[in-house]
């Protein structure tokens, strides 16, 4: 029994740090969670399946502070759903079937060059940029979220860290900003397909949730709260942090697999 109530503890604390920290940088809660899951002895599509669908209450949690701001604009939002939901659902389909360990090494590459090069834009996501969003633009915007939600259905790791920089780079967001929106709509509403796609054609590790829940719900709290408190240098400097982590961690995994 007291052992039993130990995991669910470690659980809860794994869940909340990971989320956290997700929150505070827009991103890479499956990049600390995932593995573990793996590492205490669930098979990839069972702990994929079991993060996704823990994962929904990171938006939830985050949607809660975030709407206290009212600082998403309904034509954005409703852009980024329609153009990456698509994405999500189809790279969720092909998640328990495709070999990963290339693909790790490709994203975590791809992740650990997006702290590098934020951290060489000085002046990047530290305030709204005014851009005049042509038709053109877009779609290039559009066709990138389809993609960035392919990778989040299929791999989920570090996927949000990816949307917030593209939606402060091409959109002109702040990083406060992009977080919001990176968390209330990747977190709860593409998280929430890709669970109901993993859930229904994989395994999820139900009495490993409740735990998982509750540490994901908080930690989505917690780590909005200090993202809109500290602003956007600091949440610019976190994320640039997270990102060359969870890419140096992403390659790890993938020559391990």
């Amino acid at each position: 029994m007291l052992e039993f109530i130990i995991f669910q503890i470690s659980l809860f604390l794994i869940s909340l740090v990971a989320n956290s920290l997700s929150a505070f940088a827009g991103g890479g809660a499956g990049l600390v969670q995932l593995p573990l899951l793996i590492f205490l002895g669930l098979p990839f599509s069972v702990a994929l399946a079991t993060h996704k669908f823990a994962s929904v209450s990171l938006g939830v949690g985050a949607s809660l502070r975030h709407f206290q701001e009212k600082s998403l604009k309904p034509f954005l939002a409703f852009f980024i759903l329609a153009c990456g939901l698509p994405g999500v659902i189809s790279g969720a389909n092909l998640a328990l079937s495709f070999p990963d360990n290339y693909a790790l090494i490709f994203l975590g590459i791809l992740t650990f060059s997006l702290g590098f090069y934020s951290s060489r834009q000085s002046q990047l996501g530290t305030k709204d940029l005014s851009i005049n969003l042509t038709r053109k633009s877009l779609f290039i915007g559009g066709v990138v979220l389809f993609l960035l939600g392919f990778l989040n259905g299929s791999f989920s790791s570090g996927t949000g860290l990816f949307v917030t920089l593209w939606l402060v780079r091409w959109f002109g967001l702040s990083y406060t900003k992009a977080v919001g929106y990176t968390l209330i709509l990747v977190g709860l509403f593409w998280n929430g397909a890709g669970a109901f796609v993993l859930g229904f054609n994989g395994q999820i590790y139900w009495s490993w949730l409740p735990m998982l829940i509750l540490g994901s719900l908080t930690g989505g709290y917690v780590g909005a709260h200090f993202s809109l408190l500290k602003g956007n240098k600091f949440v610019k400097s976190i994320f640039e942090v997270i990102s060359v982590l969870m890419g140096i961690s992403l390659v790890s995994r993938g020559f391990l697999s």
